[in-house]
């Protein structure tokens, strides 16, 4: 069944100005489709080529789009409403309900066994427990949030996916970034997947169509700033850190990338960045700002390239 978007005016202008003629007609109408059923099978607990047949028993059509990431499934199925989260295998923390889009930072980041990562805005833990898998229960990960309900169901998911290397933390991420840095403890990989706008996320939430404001945005470009600024002093010397947002907005994308690269200037490096999916580069200008000309090695990622959530995804490197 479509569901029935209906975008402010002045978001779809913004979109009309961020797309050429032809893309911003695909964009407005993949909106209006529902979102595949992706899931991310937990390795924690469960080899992807099991999971597949044990959800074809069930007469669920299961592809895995990425070659290089079995983890990946789509049920193509249409099920019914709750159907992916009231399964047994999901109950079992098999599997997780995750969009595809929301899965590329993770991917980005490639966390390797032992390190010590950051997550510093995890909640639901959708990543958390994603870089868990990835990094088979080894090392540590501090998964932080700011918000108590949401550190419940951060603990509830980590809990059912059998995450045991993850130490939860509720801070404000500024707060936390700096008590860290007064301790001298600094990260092989953090995870920044900034509180943002959500403009990609239309397909799956009316709510986001409802609430977007400019004003918001400009709001939450100065808190992702502060964000990116203190989580960037905690990492290591060849750490890598992951600035994600699911907004398409340049003023938290873009924009921010630039203040990164003019505040760290040779203490930064920008990395680029290959995903299994679409990417368009990042935008050099967006109307009166120009923009670092590096921020070309961000990925954008729109609903009409990939019939997804929209995403932005950018990888650094601390280089002294």
């Amino acid at each position: 069944m479509k569901s029935q978007i209906k975008p402010k005016p002045e978001f779809l202008e913004k979109m009309r100005h961020l797309l050429n003629q032809a893309d911003f007609e695909k964009y407005e109408k993949i909106i209006q489709e529902p979102l595949l059923n992706s899931i991310r099978c937990n390795t924690l607990k469960i080899f992807p080529e099991e999971l597949k047949i044990k959800l074809e028993e069930k007469n669920w059509k299961i592809s895995q789009p990425f070659k290089n990431y079995p983890e990946v499934m789509i049920v193509e199925n249409d099920l019914g409403p709750g159907e992916l989260g009231r399964s047994i295998e999901h109950l079992l923390g098999y599997y997780y309900i995750q969009e595809l889009a929301s899965m590329l930072s993770t991917i980005a980041l490639a966390p390797k066994p032992n390190e010590l990562i950051l997550d510093l805005c995890a909640s639901p833990g959708s990543k958390t427990s994603q870089i868990a898998s990835q990094i088979k229960n080894t090392g540590t990960i501090i998964a932080n949030d700011v918000n108590i309900e949401r550190i419940k169901i951060l603990a509830s998911n980590l809990e059912r996916c059998g995450v045991a290397n993850a130490i939860i933390t509720r801070e404000d991420g500024v707060a936390l970034c700096e008590k860290l840095k007064s301790q001298g403890l600094k990260f092989d990989k953090i995870l920044l997947d900034a509180p943002c706008s959500g403009e990609g996320t239309m397909r799956s939430s009316v709510k986001t169509c409802l609430m977007w404001n400019p004003n918001t945005i400009k709001s939450l470009s100065k808190l992702q700033k502060k964000l990116f600024q203190k989580a960037f002093e905690i990492l290591k010397e060849g750490g890598e850190m992951i600035y994600s947002t699911c907004t398409h907005a340049p003023e938290e994308n873009e924009e921010v990338v630039d203040f990164a690269l003019k505040e760290f200037k040779d203490e930064i490096k920008i990395e680029e960045i290959k995903l299994p999916v679409k990417c368009r580069e990042g935008i050099a200008s967006w109307n009166d700002e120009k923009y670092d000309e590096r921020v070309k090695f961000c990925a954008r990622i729109y609903p009409q390239d990939n019939n997804s959530e929209g995403f932005f995804v950018a990888k650094f490197r601390r280089v002294k």
